[in-house]
């Protein structure tokens, strides 16, 4: 009778733990795709022809400068890419991410941040993918241009895989993350998916489908982005 109670107590206590993360991860995306909305629902917001150019976009949803601080890991949020072999089908089923270190000095006290990251072409996608890469060593990065009559044909813009931008205390602008590292988080991958699997999977060969928190996300991006222009 002990033993069966001690199996079912053990069971237990690792289950509680296990669903507590679960649901971190689907907040995370949850709020993912609520950042976004709001961002994209202000007047000088993401310039449209840049959110028709972009590749993939990486939401990091309430980054808090504490975080960067005391070191460690820091930001989670999550990516999505358009299908298809050159980037023009619908937006797939998210990758987690995770955003660490850096000198994340424009932050006031501690005031949550979210940032938005458009990654431009497809060494930039692939790059961030298959690997840790440091913003502006590894993949060329800059500040994005706000406004929606903003021009996307800009030597900056151009030049750069990534572009960043920030929203702190309702004020959204374009802001350097240069010594900033993105990379997959496939631990979260595996909690929200319920399996090991790896971001270029997710992305690439639809290995999975869009999980119930991120149907906000990937809809609204349908909506505002449908075809790579």
């Amino acid at each position: 009778m002990l033993k069966p109670m001690m199996s079912s107590l053990l069971a237990l206590a690792i289950a509680l733990p296990l669903a507590a993360a679960d649901k971190k991860e689907t907040d995370r995306l949850e709020n993912c795709g609520l950042v976004l909305k709001e961002i994209l629902d202000i007047p000088d917001d993401i310039p449209q022809d840049l959110l028709d150019k972009a590749e993939c976009v990486i939401v990091y949803p309430s980054v808090l400068k504490a975080a960067f601080v005391i070191g460690g890991s820091y930001g989670r949020g999550a990516m999505t890419c358009r299908t298809g072999e050159h980037f023009t089908g619908p937006w797939s089923a998210p990758t987690m991410m995770a955003l660490e270190g850096g000198s994340i000095g424009f932050q006031i006290g501690g005031q949550a941040t979210d940032f938005v990251l458009l990654v431009m072409n497809d060494r930039g996608a692939h790059a961030v993918l298959s690997s840790k890469v440091k913003l502006g060593a590894d993949a060329s990065a800059a500040a994005g241009p706000v406004g929606r009559n903003a021009s996307a044909e800009t030597d900056v813009t151009m030049r750069a895989e990534i572009l960043t931008y920030s929203r702190a205390r309702g004020l959204f602008a374009g802001i350097s993350l240069a010594g900033s590292s993105v990379r997959p988080d496939n631990d979260a991958n595996a909690r929200i998916y319920g399996k090991k699997v790896e971001a270029e999977s997710i992305i690439f060969k639809g290995a999975v489908a869009v999980p119930p928190a991120a149907q906000k996300l990937i809809s609204l991006l349908n909506q505002k982005a449908p075809k790579k222009r």
